[in-house]
């Protein structure tokens, strides 16, 4: 039954009163503002965290101390920490910005009778709105009239194809993404035709609204190895003050010099002050962060960085991710059976009269995706002397699809007047093979071919013409006698750079995950083609039948997902996080930025990708590459490697440092090493463990292992044991430098000296060793390494002044050493380093398969790339 439509003369609106009573009441049609944090709260609330607190600690006990270069570095780095704090606030205050963008639109409105344009913000309920091609939905509202209206709602669906429109009855309710749907949704994009629509609903209440408003909840948790770090720092703090304190109470007691007992225990302190800890993983993801913007990937929160490595899932959408967000034709199939796909080739003579008519059955200056893709098939197939097919022809009418028949016809005639009309017709298959009268035989083939072309993931349209010459038009489409001429399948073409980028997803050991507005068929052929696989499809109406429970027992073996809503993506990424997993999560849309926050690691596509998701995500690619997901992971899991080893490394050096200073105390030998000697270590250990160990290349296979689980921790007993031993190590050769010295003739501002070097070239060994988990001795020295090659030649030239330039000898306490007794510090450095590599293939066998550093070396051969 038609529902009548209202006389467009009788329709006067809202009076000025009672739309600026709408307006005092419901408030502006625009999201609602959250309350900004000051500058001064976002700075205290940063300077409560530990990492922060102890960064500015330590900076003022260096600078008590004197030594202001070890201060201003580390107050610097606390600075930082707080400018870029305050630049992220600043940046999730742009989410919900973004969203009032697009949510106020100008409008055109009927108020009083009279058509008014007005900004989106002062949009009521109430209103009648005027809508046309190509404008932007000002507000969620309900059809009063349609004539042939389709919208892009892509925004909120993740769906390409636009939806089509149309009057129903009072009451009916509609999401966005139905068909012949009542409602029209703030934020959409009208791509065909006209309409009036009586606004529902404005503001947090639209549809777009509530999204905002989830995003605007969603709160996202301190980054696993944060936490880590956190409890790491504040257990290294605790031990090295109460050891200071035991230090300071046994000397004063024992030799009862309570002044050199606070100097030992400030020296101990220094020693056992992890400072570098934090430090170490401020300068790992800022210069994380620099390296992936070299792949054209913004990332804008550094601590994403951490969890790239540990991604276990990467949940895909498939609009303008996968895909290029564009429809193309892909094939064209004829009456006779006859099917060619769309190439580089140029299109058969046999095929070129559907692709004509598709273009002259489509608007001259298409809105329509899929009215542009006929448009464009037809521009590239062009040949020498060619024209377009409606070149000569004038269009004089236009009859519009309706949801009794779902096709259209366009009307033209030759602009010379020579000749009869020419009528072109396409819409669904179904509905152009009534028009054409096909036999049932006819029928029949045709909707085989139909089922075939479906099943590959196509948008399928028929196309027909006719001739017409008579002096009036007919008023319905039935009375032309249309010839069927074919089928035209279109598709959201697949990127060029996906089905690479998934296969080494899978051989990292990442599950690759779809979700979809899109249909099942649709989904399915997208996910072969992409080499996701899976041969079932979960949609959004067996989704919503499922408890947690069972989402979490499906989203274990699922790996398509098709007309799925914004809300149900977010419960897909909750249920994969309460399974254990790592979630990066990529999107486009807005309907994608709930997810995307949500997740572990949200990827925005910056091209095609709205402010919003690219404002919800920790990671943007620039270039809407789907393989650089691929380099973020890379990246991300040797950024984790060479962390783990900066802090094997800082916790091996800081056992002989410790031990250095307790040992004299214990045998009531005088004060070897003061803060001094301390700092100069420090100076030393710091910019290695961070720049040189930052820059190392990635392990062999890096990308051939599975993600490291979620809950391994930065220390794991491996590597404590590891750091331990190394420490122990050096401890012991320096020791029996200490120890044997005096029989030698060494006295203690010599043994100092001695003891002093030995241990700076401990350290260079230690940094040989922990260069490489798989490497060679070989390798290690001669790969490139930019910040060691710097960082040695500084620490060779600071240790010869304080050998042979007098000054410095008098600020360390260091006595005079003939040349030839320097080969006693390096004979110990060369020990250290030949004795762990011996060790080192030995511990390896020791560990489980599941340490990143036993991984680094087996898991290319366990899991091999394919």
């Amino acid at each position: 039954m038609d529902i009548p439509q209202p006389d467009p003369a009788a329709i006067t609106g809202l009076s000025s009163t009672e739309a600026a009573t709408r307006l005092t009441a419901d408030g502006p049609n625009a999201l609602q503002r959250a309350k900004r944090r000051s500058l001064l709260r976002v700075i205290l609330n940063v300077l409560r965290e530990p990492m922060l607190a102890l960064l500015l600690g330590g900076g003022m006990v260096y600078l008590l101390l004197g030594s202001r270069a070890e201060a201003l570095i580390l107050l610097a780095f606390a600075c930082m920490s707080i400018i870029i704090t305050a630049v992220q606030e600043a940046r999730t205050e742009r989410v919900l910005e973004a969203l009032r963008d697009l949510t106020s639109p100008r409008a055109l409105v009927i108020r009083a009778g009279a058509r008014l344009r007005i900004a989106g913000t002062d949009v009521v309920r109430g209103d009648v709105i005027v809508l046309a091609e190509g404008d932007r939905v000002p507000a969620d509202a309900r059809l009063l009239q349609a004539s042939d209206l389709s919208a892009d709602e892509s925004l909120l669906t993740g769906e390409a194809v636009p939806v089509r429109k149309a009057v129903a009855a009072a009451g009916a309710t509609a999401r966005p993404g139905e068909e012949d749907n009542t409602l029209v949704f703030s934020g959409t994009l009208i791509v065909r035709g006209t309409a009036l629509a009586t606004v529902t609903a404005t503001g947090a209440h639209s549809e777009i609204g509530k999204i905002g408003a989830s995003l605007n909840q969603l709160e996202t948790g301190t980054p696993h190895l944060q936490r880590q770090m956190r409890n790491l720092v504040l257990t290294f703090a605790l031990v090295g003050g109460a050891v200071a304190l035991i230090v300071v109470g046994l000397y004063g007691w024992q030799r009862g010099d309570w002044l050199d007992g606070v100097l030992a225990g400030i020296a101990v302190g220094m020693a056992m002050l992890p400072e570098e800890f934090p430090m170490v993983l401020a300068v790992f993801m800022a210069m994380g962060a620099w390296r992936i913007s070299k792949a054209q990937v913004l990332t804008r929160r550094a601590s994403a960085i951490e969890s790239l490595g540990a991604a276990s899932v990467l949940c895909t959408d498939k609009t303008g991710t996968l895909t290029e967000n564009r429809m193309m034709i892909a094939a064209l199939h004829l009456p006779d059976g006859q099917a060619f796909q769309i190439s580089s080739d140029p299109v058969p003579a046999a095929f070129r009269e559907l692709a004509a008519a598709g273009v002259m059955a489509s608007a001259a200056e298409p809105h329509d995706p899929m009215e542009k893709a006929f448009h464009t098939l037809a521009a590239n197939d062009l040949r020498k002397g060619e024209s377009l097919p409606a070149d000569g022809r004038k269009l004089i009418r236009s009859y519009p699809l309706s949801p009794k028949l779902l096709a259209m016809s366009q009307v033209w005639t030759r602009a010379d007047g020579n000749g009869g009309d020419m009528v072109a017709c396409k819409g669904a298959p179904e509905a152009v093979a009534g028009l054409c009268h096909l036999s049932p035989s006819a029928r029949q083939a045709m909707m085989q071919a139909v089922d075939r072309m479906a099943a590959k993931g196509l948008r399928i349209l028929g196309v027909a013409e006719a001739a017409f010459t008579g002096p009036d038009l007919p008023a319905d489409q039935h009375e032309f006698k249309f010839r069927f001429l074919g089928l035209v399948g279109l598709a959201d073409p697949l990127r060029a750079s996906v089905p690479a980028a998934v296969a080494q997803c899978k051989s990292a050991g990442i599950k690759v995950i779809m979700i979809t507005g899109d249909y099942p068929a649709t989904a399915l052929a997208i996910a072969k083609d992409a080499g996701i696989g899976g041969d079932k499809v979960i949609d959004g109406t067996a989704l919503a039948a499922m408890n947690d429970s069972d989402l979490a027992t499906a989203v274990q073996t699922a790996t398509v997902f098709a007309r799925i809503q914004p809300q149900q993506k977010l419960r897909i990424v909750r249920a994969l996080q309460a399974s254990g997993a790592i979630v990066a999560m990529t999107g486009d849309g807005v309907n994608d930025a709930p997810s995307l926050k949500a997740a572990d690691i949200g990827v925005a596509m910056g091209g095609r990708g709205t402010d919003v998701a690219r404002e919800a995500a920790a990671i943007v690619l620039l270039e809407d590459d789907f393989g650089a997901i691929v380099t973020t992971v890379r990246l991300g899991r040797r950024i984790y490697d060479n962390l783990r080893k900066a802090m094997s490394f800082i916790l091996a050096v800081h056992v002989p440092i410790a031990g250095l200073a307790l040992i004299p105390l214990a045998f009531g030998m005088p004060l070897l090493f003061g803060p001094v000697h301390i700092a100069f270590l420090e100076m030393v250990i710091d910019p290695v463990c961070s720049l040189v160990f930052e820059a190392e290349a990635e392990e062999d296979g890096v990308m051939a292992r599975p993600p490291r689980p979620v809950a391994e921790p930065l220390f794991s007993p491996p590597t404590i044991l590891w750091g331990l031993m190394q420490g122990a190590l050096v401890l012991a050769v320096v020791t029996s430098i200490l120890f044997l010295g005096p029989g030698y003739g060494f006295d203690t501002d010599q043994l100092r000296a001695l003891t002093f070097h030995a241990l700076v070239l401990c350290v260079v060994a230690l940094i040989f060793v922990n260069r490489s988990f798989s490497a060679s001795i070989l390798t290690a020295i001669t790969r490139p390494n930019r910040a060691l090659a710097v960082a040695l030649p500084i620490v060779s030239v600071l240790l010869a002044v304080t050998v042979f330039w007098a000054p410095a000898r008098d600020l360390f306490g260091f006595g005079t050493l003939a040349p030839h007794w320097l080969v006693i510090p390096l004979g110990a450095g060369v020990a250290v380093l030949v004795i762990l590599e011996v060790l080192k293939p030995i511990w390896r066998l020791l560990l489980p398969p599941g340490d990143t550093q036993h991984s680094a070396t087996s898991d290319l051969a366990q899991h091999p790339v394919t």
